[in-house]
This record gives structure tokens, C-alpha cells and sequence, in this order.
């Protein structure tokens, strides 16, 4: 991993298809097992990835040397294990797993409104399986997610070859900024947008705000968009909260016309709480707060 973020999330349609291979054949507490031998090659010959989340764990979260070292191997596996959930979820299990609500009143009420929402989460946890429960309770009808990256699209593509097609579209960021049109458009039919409010592409515009003590660089675009438009803003994060359980949680906040600071200083309030409950659930693997210093042990 590169110490700035590129524009592309690890995971692709070879990983899924070969988790999904063992999966089926296998089971699912066969992927789990399997995942820690993955995880131990990523340990020791992914090694800006590991830096990048030693730091977080020993400068931001202040754990000890050894307990930030172990804690690499943990934050792997639990990124791993959110993989393998999204493959077997995705492919029609489901009902292996169990989960909770917290706030799922916040995304109900934006529904029955009819009048479309922003929905403004993280790398953490597990967003992109929250539609499979959320249709269970009639609580969502469809999704777009705003993403920078093409891989996306084709592992969605190759997951509806294996089960049903999926709710959630996918809008592209372009360069000619036509996303913005696409953006309105879904919000303007009672759509919910998603965006990801937590990696800054390096040249690209940005604010900035303390996370866990240090500035780091946020993109700007989601916080002006949601401070502009005139629609309700929620903060939204599906956490894996054991084994085979996940937790969503959604919370409303109060958005000041053009205020994309204020609204920064809400998210990362909100961002900040959820990783003291979640610290190994934060999967931002490259040098986050932007310092080269910052890779040192």
C-alpha cells in the first residue's frame, strides 16, 4: 500500500471468487481458518500497510509497542473476516448471520419522507452488507454508493452471478464532475446516497480536523455537497459485533447551510466514538494522517 491512498480499496474479484469457492466446498468456518495464513502473509510482506496501522495503534490509540504489533495481526484478520462475510452474505447466506439495530428508526423516517438522503460513513466495519439486512425490515429500497473505484463495480457484477442482483448502484467519481448530476438526481427520487467521508486522494481538494489528536486531510466534496444540498444527513456504520453478528448504527445530525467544517467536526466526533467501541475495525492501511515521520515506530 502506497503511503497516500490511490483511489483503490484491497479486495477484488479474484479474492472473492476464491473465498467463495471455500465458502461452498468448505463452509464458512473453513474460510475463517484459512484467512489466518492470508493474514500472516500480509503481516510480513505488506509492510507499508503494517507501518501505516502500527502507528494508528501506537501513537493515536496509544497501546505499547508489543500489544500495537499484535494488533496488526488483529486489524488484518478483522478486515479479512468482513470480506469473507460480504462474499457468503452476498451469495446467499445470510441467514448464518444475525444482527442489530441502533438508529434504524433515522433511515426509516427518511424513507417514508420520500425525499432522499445522505447517508456519510467510513472504512470501518462493513457498510456494504447493511442492504441485506435492511431489506429484511423494508427499510431500504435502493442504495447508491459514491466510490472512486472501478473494482467496486465488477465485484458487484460478479456477486449477482452468484445470487440475487443487488439493490445498491454504484456512482463514479469522474473528473468532468457529471457524478454531481448523477448525485442529485438519486437524492431528488427519494434515493439514499452513501458517501465515504474518510480518505482524501492526494491533489484533490480537502479539509482538514483533528482525528484522535493529529490533523488529517478529509475530502472536501462530501461535507460541501451535504452542507449545500438541502437534504437530512445521517451518519451510518455496520460494525461486525462478534463472529457471525453485525450492529448498525445510524444517527442524525444537524447540518448549518455551507457549514462543510461544522459538518466535518460532527462526522469526525461521531468517526472518533465509533473506533473506541470498534478499534480494530478501522482499515484505512496507508499513511492516514499524511506525515512520512508518521511510519516510524
Amino acid at each position: 500500500m502506497a503511503t497516500e491512498w490511490e483511489g483503490k480499496s484491497r479486495g477484488t474479484v479474484l479474492g472473492y471468487r476464491i473465498f467463495i469457492f471455500f465458502i461452498k466446498k468448505l463452509g464458512l468456518d473453513f474460510s475463517y481458518f484459512f484467512l489466518h495464513f492470508v493474514v500472516l502473509y500480509f503481516c510480513f510482506f505488506s509492510l507499508s500497510s503494517s507501518r501505516a496501522i502500527f502507528y494508528y495503534f501506537h501513537k493515536r490509540r496509544h497501546y505499547g509497542k508489543l500489544k500495537s504489533l499484535l494488533s496488526i495481526y488483529r486489524s488484518y484478520y478483522s478486515f479479512g473476516q468482513t470480506l469473507i462475510d460480504k462474499a457468503a452474505i452476498s451469495s446467499g447466506l445470510r441467514n448464518r448471520f444475525s444482527y442489530t439495530f441502533d438508529g434504524i428508526e433515522n433511515i426509516k423516517n427518511l424513507l417514508d419522507k420520500n425525499k432522499g438522503g445522505i447517508l456519510v460513513s467510513a472504512h470501518v466495519g462493513n457498510f456494504e452488507v447493511a442492504q441485506f439486512f435492511l431489506e429484511e425490515v423494508n427499510a431500504v429500497s435502493k442504495i447508491s454508493i459514491i466510490t472512486w473505484d472501478r473494482e467496486h463495480e465488477e465485484i458487484k457484477a460478479y456477486l449477482e452471478t452468484v445470487t440475487s442482483k443487488s439493490s445498491i448502484s454504484f456512482i463514479r467519481i469522474q473528473e468532468d464532475l457529471s457524478h454531481i448530476f448523477e448525485i442529485h438526481s438519486a437524492l431528488s427520487n427519494g434515493e439514499l446516497v452513501c458517501f465515504t467521508g474518510d480518505r482524501h486522494i492526494e491533489g484533490a481538494k480537502f479539509l482538514e480536523h483533528s482525528l484522535m489528536g493529529e490533523t488529517a486531510k478529509f475530502p472536501l466534496g462530501p461535507f460541501l455537497l451535504a452542507s449545500r444540498l438541502n437534504f437530512p444527513v445521517l451518519f451510518v456504520y455496520v460494525m461486525k459485533e462478534s463472529k457471525k453478528k453485525y450492529h448498525l448504527y445510524a444517527r442524525t445530525t444537524k447540518v448549518k447551510r455551507g457549514d462543510a467544517q461544522g459538518l466535518l467536526k460532527a462526522y469526525v466526533d461521531n468517526l472518533e466514538w465509533i473506533l473506541d467501541k470498534y478499534p480494530f475495525q478501522w482499515f484505512n492501511y496507508f499513511n492516514f494522517w499524511g506525515k512520512k515521520e508518521n511510519l516510524k515506530p
